[in-house]
């Protein structure tokens, strides 16, 4: 009895501290993030060809930081998949959801992406939205470590106040 109630007691104590391999991880965050504040903005085009490889950045507009995001590929590749003839560039779903009104997912036939897309307003606002990202300004960051790395782009929307990440699961 004496045992467990001391192991208890050691349990309570490390729930009060942060756990130490958590707060090595986010110890270089804001660093990163002032990083990537700092680079002189490129778009998708002029990105440049020796982008890292994993890494998170961010998309802004007229000075308002809309979209964060991570891979773990070229970041010159990733930022290309955003304005791709794909149908899976989620940034350009959040701009073509906002500007149609559309904005909650489905899992239904009807308002699935595949029906949205046979929708003429619909696919007009997502490839308006591709044409948009790709002269937006983009800044980014090499971070190959994945933990590292999602916890940066969770920073980077936050701290940015990235309009189009929401972290919600569908």
């Amino acid at each position: 009895m004496k045992h467990q109630h001391l192991g208890l007691k050691r349990d309570t104590r490390r729930r009060r501290k942060m756990d130490k391999r958590f707060k090595a991880l986010i110890a270089g965050l804001q660093k990163k993030y002032e990083s990537l504040l700092s680079m002189a903005p490129v778009t998708v085009d002029t990105a440049p060809s020796d982008c890292p490889v994993g890494g998170v950045y961010l998309f802004s507009e007229r000075g308002k930081h809309l979209y964060a995001g991570r891979t773990k590929r070229k970041i010159k590749t990733r930022l290309k998949g955003h304005v791709s003839t794909a149908k899976d560039c989620p940034f350009a779903w959040h701009l073509a959801r906002e500007k149609t009104g559309i904005t909650k997912a489905t899992y239904k036939k009807k308002g699935s992406r595949n029906h949205l897309l046979t929708q003429p307003a619909f696919k007009q606002a997502y490839d308006d939205a591709k044409k948009r990202i790709r002269k937006m300004a983009v800044r980014f960051v090499g971070e190959p470590d994945p933990l590292k790395q999602a916890l940066l782009e969770i920073y980077v929307a936050v701290a940015s106040g990235a309009k189009f990440n929401d972290f919600d699961t569908h």
